[in-house]
């Protein structure tokens, strides 16, 4: 077996990276919202890059909620180069921007349909602090957009 390391780099998400994603347009749209919460301070907005400058993964640090802390969402590494450690470098590098403004603890949310990130999540020191409904729109194979409800977990970490 070969193996192949790539040095990677974080940056803040870029306009110009949400083409380039592959995410569904729904998504991108809600993306574009989050980037200016950015610009504002409310949110930090993180991309893991290869030395390419493509983002392979990204994910968000929101400032304003919930009280004292700060919610960690929108991770995602694109599906071939998952578990080879890019959401730990991504959830690393938004906690210490979390750190870096105060922020005691990051909290987090697993949607109960999908919990295999957990696992990650629980390994980083994320400990089951609760659970909550959730919604948001997702485009269905016809073009149309739904709206998904779940079960949330939340998982929260002392920083």
């Amino acid at each position: 077996m070969y193996e192949v390391v790539v040095p990677l780099t974080v940056r803040e998400l870029v306009p110009e990276d949400l083409s380039g994603l592959g995410e569904p347009p729904s998504k991108v749209v809600a993306m574009r919202k989050e980037l200016e919460r950015a610009e504002r301070g409310e949110i930090v907005y993180l991309a893991v890059c290869t030395p390419s400058g493509r983002p392979v993964g990204f994910g968000a640090a929101d400032f304003m909620k919930p009280a004292g802390g700060a919610t960690v969402y929108q991770l995602t590494v694109i599906e071939p180069l998952q578990s080879c450690g890019i959401g730990t470098v991504l959830i690393q590098a938004l906690e210490e921007r979390i750190r870096a403004r105060g922020i005691l603890f990051a909290e987090l949310g697993v949607d109960d349909a999908s919990t295999r990130p957990q696992r990650l999540y629980e390994r980083l020191g994320y400990v089951v602090s609760g659970s909550e409904t959730g919604a948001w729109d997702v485009d269905a194979p016809d073009g149309s957009v739904t709206r998904y409800e779940t079960t949330i977990t939340l998982l929260r970490k002392q920083l």
